[in-house]
């Protein structure tokens, strides 16, 4: 497989930019649904599309339990505040196995899940996550969260992951846009502290050319200058790479300080571009970047293992 680098400036950040917000929430109401529809879209044809076709089901799943789920614990305004000042997310973490609303979420989205097709390996895995006993469940998320997933239980994180995608989600969407403020130096989602699993260049109306990264768990977008690691902040040895002969949607950024890499999705030549599904239906270029000598960073739960 061959591969294209593009030296340091991307020629794609030249251009118009306008002012973009800090944020731009989730709305769970559309989030899932559109994943599923372009997860479907993708799989038509692709090398993955039994994969694809798997994870749009469970994003079908995640979006049909949204209105039979219980409130959940959300920050109250004295904790929101003292996130504000102390530069933290205001979605604690640390609360997640606690709150009924996740045991609920998690028992109506593995009901839903068995009816995805999906290979006899899988539902096992479902099965036995089904099956676990609610501190086994809080374990399997806290792995999650901590974005160390083990390796001989791989299968059965994914299901728990997109639980906990649908909670973050809801709590995310019921936030105040305008009350974040940067988290680790803006590396991590400014609503629940988590790592971006890639970042885009979008198109829309008053944001053109901006950039944004999207956390792998709630969804949240957050603003990025271009041209800068996500990982490290260096501004400098940033470099791009892609699959040569695909469209040039898709490009790993690369960072020869912190020898780390991320993708960036070009939203703006393509407005279908969904993140998390983006992201998966170009293993491609993670196969390709394997064989060189940077790393992946950032984190994607259904591209664990790969």
């Amino acid at each position: 497989m061959a591969q294209k680098t593009v030296v340091s400036p991307d020629p794609a950040a030249i251009g118009d930019v306008s002012a973009p917000p800090f944020s731009v929430l989730p709305d769970p109401s559309r989030l899932f649904a559109v994943r599923a529809a372009r997860l479907r879209a993708l799989a038509g044809g692709h090398a993955l599309a039994p994969y694809l076709g798997f994870l749009a089901g469970l994003a079908e799943a995640q979006h049909a339990i949204l209105t039979e789920l219980p409130e959940p614990l959300r920050p109250d305004a004295e904790a929101i505040a003292r996130a504000r000042e102390f530069q933290m997310p205001p979605l604690d973490r640390s609360r997640v196995a606690a709150d009924p609303a996740l045991a609920a979420t998690f028992d109506r989205l593995f009901e839903l899940a068995r009816g995805i097709e999906q290979p006899k390996p899988a539902a096992d895995a479902l099965a036995r996550v089904t099956g676990a006993s609610p501190a086994g469940r809080e374990t399997m998320a806290r792995s999650v969260l901590a974005e160390a997933l083990p390796v001989e239980t791989l299968a059965g994180h994914v299901y728990v992951a997109a639980g906990l995608q649908v909670h973050f989600a809801r709590l995310a969407g019921g936030l105040e846009a305008a009350r974040l403020v940067p988290v680790g130096d803006g590396r991590l989602c400014p609503a629940c502290g988590g790592a971006p699993s890639s970042s885009m260049v979008v198109g829309w109306p008053g944001a053109h050319g901006a950039r944004f990264c999207n956390c792998f768990l709630c969804g949240t977008l957050w603003n990025v200058v271009r041209i800068k690691c996500v990982l490290c902040g260096s501004t400098e040895g940033i470099g791009y790479q892609e699959v040569a002969g695909e469209p040039g949607t898709v490009k790993a950024e690369t960072c020869d300080k912190c020898h780390g890499w991320v993708k960036i999705l070009q939203q703006h030549k393509d407005p279908a571009i969904e993140p998390i599904a983006g992201d998966v239906a170009s293993l491609g270029l993670d196969l390709l970047m394997r064989e060189g000598a940077y790393r992946r960073g950032g984190f994607n739960p259904f591209l664990a293992g790969y």
